[in-house]
């Protein structure tokens, strides 16, 4: 009883001080990881077999971490999270560097002959796209400078814009396992592939991405149309070829970026496991790179994955105490069993949470307590559990995006916009995305309960 309160306490003063946002967040996991490690194993449970377990080393010795369908634990640091997240950061650093994104904007631009609403529907687009594969700050980081660089020669608000893409980036990564955090944690925890994601999350991340299309160029139709009155001089355009500060390394970084994709999407196949798969990318990333190699070692964000180190520990707590198994069992009582009650809760209680704190820690922390209320029958329902996963990653990734501190790529889109002179105040983004929110979380459910009713027994 001892080790759960202390457990709660420490994870709940974890959850405040990353909302108060005064210490960094890796500092405050990283404390609070080894609060659980000393007071919760140690001093209460006097348990050092719950400290390995939580550290979770030996999973680096295991063949099942390297190759082959094994399921990882969730009681502890997910490892394959890390390393993943580690080799697409090397990746994607080796793209930036080539000039791979700026080229891509400004050849998108040129295609649509500078004409800004083709160009917002586009930028969306791409926003979505890109977010599936690459991480959604990466995307948002270099998809609002352009635009901003854009805004500045056409003469355009370049706000509306930019809330679009944040919006759209967060829509994008809940399509596919590696496109946003939550989904990392939730694929490699549960033991499914890039192609679970895509035919389930990405499917309806599809759909709901022709509405949120249609809802952007409704709402900002006003700025649009005052937009569209500039007259623009083309040949002071930037030419997309400039954006390429490397052609050799501009061609192997879209290779290797090509390389990552097969490879995800085929790993259920081909039985290489995520981790395997991030290590890879890495290595020829950082190989093909030679003498910027140590350049990209040092981009990496070492921080976030420290972050993640001590809010698996803090989450490993939680579940060796037994206090996730009483929050599935709590839900389970305040749904009465009913099913359609339960992913309800999911769906929109992972999207309040997410609009308020980061979406990654509650992520982390309701992927144990999804698989206590598919096994709330006694045995663990693959099918029900895959329901409620999905519920859970859409409303995670798309909940995020309601507020300015609700997701990363939402501060990093924000402060990109202040730092040129085009602060986007609260009220403003609420106007604009939290009625998008509410809209594609709407769409989401229902396609749920339509595409999953024989599953869930309706």
């Amino acid at each position: 009883m001892l080790a759960q309160v202390i457990a709660i306490c420490i994870f709940l003063g974890m959850f405040l001080l990353i909302i108060l946002d005064q210490f960094e967040r890796h500092i405050i996991t990283l404390v609070s990881g080894a609060l659980v490690l000393i007071l919760v194993f140690g001093v209460c449970m006097h348990s050092p077999a719950a400290i390995w377990e939580a550290l979770n080393l030996r999973s680096f010795f295991t063949a099942g971490f390297w190759y082959g369908a094994g399921e990882e634990s969730t009681a502890g640091i997910n490892w394959s999270t890390i390393l993943f997240i580690a080799g697409m950061m090397i990746m994607v650093e080796g793209l930036g560097k080539a000039g791979f994104f700026r080229w891509l904007c400004l050849s998108l631009a040129k295609l649509v002959h500078y004409h800004v609403v083709p160009l917002l529907i586009c930028f969306m687009c791409l926003s979505a796209v890109l977010s599936m594969f690459i991480d959604s700050i990466t995307v948002i980081l270099f998809l609002a400078t352009v635009t901003l660089e854009l805004a500045q020669t056409m003469k355009f608000d370049p706000v509306p814009m930019i809330l679009s893409e944040i919006f759209c980036a967060n829509l994008g990564g809940a399509a596919t396992m590696c496109g946003d955090p939550p989904n990392i944690i939730v694929g490699t925890s549960l033991g499914y592939s890039f192609a679970d994601f895509l035919t389930n999350t990405g499917v309806i991340a599809g759909i709901c991405l022709v509405f949120v299309v249609f809802y952007f160029l409704l709402i900002f139709r006003k700025d649009l149309k005052e937009a569209g009155k500039s007259q623009i001089d083309i040949s002071s355009m930037p030419d997309p070829k400039e954006a390429i500060t490397d052609k050799r390394s501009f061609i192997i970084s879209i290779v290797i970026f090509l390389c990552a994709v097969v490879m995800l999407v085929t790993h259920a196949q081909t039985g290489l496991t995520v981790a395997f798969i991030g290590s890879v990318i890495a290595v020829l990333t950082l190989i093909t790179s030679g003498k910027h190699a140590l350049e990209l070692i040092k981009k990496v964000d070492y921080k976030t994955l420290l972050f993640f180190i001590g809010l698996f520990v803090v989450v490993g707590g939680l579940e060796q105490t037994n206090v996730l198994e009483l929050v599935a069992n709590f839900i389970e009582m305040i749904s009465g069993g009913n099913v359609i009650f339960v992913i309800i809760i999911i769906v929109w209680l992972s999207a309040i949470a997410s609009s308020i704190v980061d979406n990654i820690p509650f992520a982390a922390t309701m992927v144990p307590v999804i698989k206590g209320l598919a096994a709330a029958s006694g045995t663990l329902d693959p099918a029900y559990l895959s329901v409620l996963a999905w519920s859970l990653s859409l409303g995670t990734d798309i909940g995020g995006s309601a507020t300015p501190i609700g997701a990363s790529a939402n501060v990093v889109g924000t402060s990109v916009s202040a730092k040129h002179g085009h602060p986007i105040s609260w009220g403003r983004y609420l106007k604009a995305c939290v009625p998008a929110t509410v809209l594609v979380l709407a769409i989401c459910t229902v396609m749920i309960f339509v595409r999953y009713s024989a599953e869930l027994g309706l």
